[in-house]
């Protein structure tokens, strides 16, 4: 679930913070996930230049086990990954590493700060983890496209494609949103999901709402306002 749970006008806003929800089917609240992004600029370079940084945190009680997670990326003004750290518990089961990425050969070194270990993998030109993704695919809603089918390094590599499957207004905390409702399908080396995003339809494109299915039912991650 990790991974679903991502300028100035067309990429999220400089120094932006969106709070979510997790609901329960039933609309039970499970936790909470908190989403922000800044952009800093670098006085040095051409102008426009500098980076994103982008930083999640879930906490979350599901039936069973309980989630606690903090990640945090950095990326280019082009929203090519150069670096993401992950610290995760889920249950008794944690994580924590960091992936560092060579824009230059096109390599991202995994190393686990808990477990011990390093490996490397072959990336594209423009890798992206999940934060950068989720920060690009906003970019090209705003200027009228959809992102292309294309590899999300999260530990490991997944192939995510997009589906539009229209504009339409629905229920987000108690008022009607006008949205782009998008499907998602998720496969990764031993698994695949699917899932529902919806972002409104304003100048960046704020995500209101995900629908995430599991064997209990279909979780949802709905903004609060």
């Amino acid at each position: 679930m990790r991974i679903f749970l991502v300028v100035l006008l067309a990429l999220p806003l400089p120094a932006e913070s969106l709070r979510y929800t997790i609901n329960w089917p039933s609309g039970l609240s499970l936790g909470e996930v908190t989403l922000r992004s800044d952009f800093t600029r670098d006085p040095a370079a051409e102008k426009g230049a500098g980076h994103w940084a982008f930083e999640l945190n879930i906490d979350a009680n599901f039936p069973g086990f309980a989630v606690r997670e903090h990640d945090q990326s950095i990326a280019t003004s082009e929203l090519c990954s150069t670096q993401l750290d992950k610290s995760a518990a889920r249950g008794v089961r944690n994580t924590d590493e960091r992936i560092t990425f060579d824009l230059v050969n096109h390599t991202a070194m995994r190393e686990s700060r808990n477990a011990g270990g390093r490996s490397e993998m072959q990336v594209p030109p423009c890798a992206r983890d999940p934060l950068a993704f989720l920060g690009f695919v906003r970019k090209e809603l705003a200027q009228g496209r959809l992102a292309p089918r294309q590899s999300v390094v999260f530990g490991a590599i997944y192939q995510l494609r997009l589906t539009f499957k229209g504009a339409e207004s629905i229920r987000v905390a108690d008022a009607m949103v006008d949205v782009d409702h998008l499907a998602a399908a998720l496969n990764g080396p031993a698994s695949d999901h699917t899932f529902e995003v919806f972002f409104a339809r304003d100048a960046a494109r704020t995500p209101v709402l995900a629908k995430i299915p599991s064997p209990l039912g279909t979780f949802s991650v709905e903004l609060i306002r």
